[in-house]
């Protein structure tokens, strides 16, 4: 697909992820309309930290990915979607699975109709190695079976198999793109690193998590960015899911030990049950194969674990970052 000059519009812009991937695509000089959820305060989440002249380059579009209306104008004159918005908290859904179906599947749902009508010519719809539920072998490939261990995972199975219906059905050129475990600046207080971090740099010496032992395939920001740019680019995607993984995969308590020798090495780990997840329904294993988009892209992972990390940590030490995370909270 030739690349330049396209409209693009990215849904979940003011997250964590979709704020690297719009800051990525401004600076390849697209026409990048933002699509942020509104409120009453006029907030665009993480864009507005971005610089003046940045925000400058952006069309920003509020609304509510839920309200198949709003959507429909957002899409008009786009030729690629990045399809980020979605609610992502696992905890969370334990006892709000009704906004994760409205948000995950509908808010989906009224994507892809949108980019029917409206002749889009990609459509990248984002999953998560959720979907595979713990790992039956590694490293998972895209034919691993789905599993719904959380109701959020259960949603994002659904807008993967509505995805592929409209692909099948109506020859939408979609891609799902499923990246592992994505951490880097902005991430949410909810997230492992965050809590981690942001625990040790307030002083504690004694930093609360939960299960230990479960392993994730952690990927920078940055790499997953580019992984979806990528994607993008590739004329042979449509119609596939393709994972963003590194191929390796690291325990939480190993995690936590790697962060604490970069930080305080005398903090010590407590295990709050608060934060278990129940047995059936934690993830014990992740690590993701990245055969599939090394043979159709031009990706392939830049930032090592150490890196990504220390990029990580010096975010939380700049300005006012470390004070909207409220560490002492447990943030489901």
């Amino acid at each position: 697909m030739k690349f330049k000059k396209l409209n693009v519009l990215v849904t979940g812009a003011g997250g964590f992820i979709g704020s690297h991937l719009v800051e990525r695509l401004i600076k390849e000089k697209f026409k990048v309309r933002a699509f942020v959820r509104y409120n009453s305060s006029n907030s665009w989440g993480w864009i507005d930290s971005f610089p003046k002249n940045t925000i400058n380059n952006l069309e920003i579009f509020t609304g509510d990915i839920r309200d198949p209306n709003g959507v429909r104008e957002a899409v008009k004159d786009i030729d690629i979607i990045f399809h980020l918005a979605a609610l992502i908290g696992i905890p969370f859904s334990y006892h709000s699975p009704d906004s994760y179906v409205d948000t995950n599947i509908k808010g989906t749902l009224n994507i892809l109709q949108a980019a029917k009508s409206s002749k889009v010519k990609k459509v990248l719809i984002t999953s998560t190695s959720e979907v595979y539920g713990t790992a039956q072998y590694v490293p998972i490939d895209e034919k691993h079976p789905k599993q719904g261990q959380s109701p959020y995972s259960a949603t994002k199975i659904a807008a993967d198999y509505l995805t592929e219906s409209f692909y099948r059905s109506f020859g939408l050129p979609v891609v799902i793109v499923r990246p592992f475990n994505t951490y880097g600046p902005r991430q949410s207080a909810r997230a492992v690193i965050p809590t981690i971090i942001t625990q040790i740099l307030e002083g504690k010496k004694q930093i609360n998590l939960g299960s230990l032992h479960p392993t994730r395939d952690l990927l920078y920001v940055k790499d997953t960015v580019e992984g979806f740019v990528e994607i993008a680019k590739s004329d042979n995607t449509i119609g596939k899911e393709i994972n963003i993984a590194t191929q390796k995969e690291t325990s939480i308590g190993d995690l936590a030990k790697i962060i604490i020798h970069m930080l305080t090495p005398d903090t010590k780990i407590k295990k709050d049950h608060v934060r278990v997840r129940p047995h059936h329904s934690e993830v014990e294993r992740l690590m993701g194969k990245n055969e599939k988009i090394r043979q159709l892209t031009n990706w392939a992972p830049r930032y090592s674990l150490e890196k990504g990390l220390m990029e990580t940590i010096q975010w939380f030490r700049e300005g006012s970052h470390l004070r909207t995370y409220k560490s002492n909270l447990y943030n489901v």
